[in-house]
Formats: structure tokens, sequence, C-alpha cells
């Protein structure tokens, strides 16, 4: 699937107020990754073994599902579309890895 098609057929689910779509979306993929994190944290907290572990990972993949969902509709909102966020994000990671500043932090390395 393409990731526009995705987030066509993801915005027919989309029950937000359209003057409140910034904070909803950044609210949702927030706790979505919470959601995320938590489960990881209960990983390593009850010592899952590597057998297992991959039955636990299908609620992570659930879960970033979600997150995928509002990371589309907040691209909705901003009037973008995925694949652009997509190859600008690749690029900016390209053109960090030419620069050896793949590690550290700040957004204008």
């Amino acid at each position: 699937m393409k990731l526009n098609d995705y987030k066509k057929q993801a915005m027919r689910t989309a029950i937000f107020p359209a003057k409140d779509g910034y904070i909803y979306t950044a609210l949702g993929l927030s706790g979505e990754a919470g959601e995320i994190a938590n489960k990881v944290k209960k990983f390593v907290r009850d010592g899952y073994t590597r057998e297992e572990l991959p039955y636990k990972l299908n609620e992570v993949r659930a879960e970033l599902g979600d997150v995928l969902w509002y990371v589309a509709a907040m691209a909705e909102i901003l009037e973008t579309d995925l694949e652009t966020i997509a190859e600008t994000n690749l690029k900016k990671l390209q053109s960090r890895k030419e620069r050896g500043k793949l590690s550290g932090d700040g957004d204008d390395r």
C-alpha cells in the first residue's frame, strides 16, 4: 500500500473537531507513542525471554498502526502527504549521514 493511499483511507475514520485538529492529533500521537513505550517497559520489567517476546511484539505492532493513523491525520491537517514527509525525512537523514552528523543532538546538525 502506498502511504498516500493509507492516508486517504485512514481519514475516512477521522472524527475530531477541525478547529482542534492540531491539538487532537498531537495529543493522540503522543498518547499512542506512550502506549508503545509502556508496553516495552513492561517487557523489561517482566523479563520476557527471546522465545516469549515475539508474541508480545504483536501488541506493539498494533500500537504502531495507531501511531501511523495519527501521523496521517496530522499530515492531513497540515495539508501535506505522507510520501512527501517520508521523502523529506530520508533526505535529511542522508545529508546527516554524508556529513557524519547522525549522532549527536539538535535539529540543525
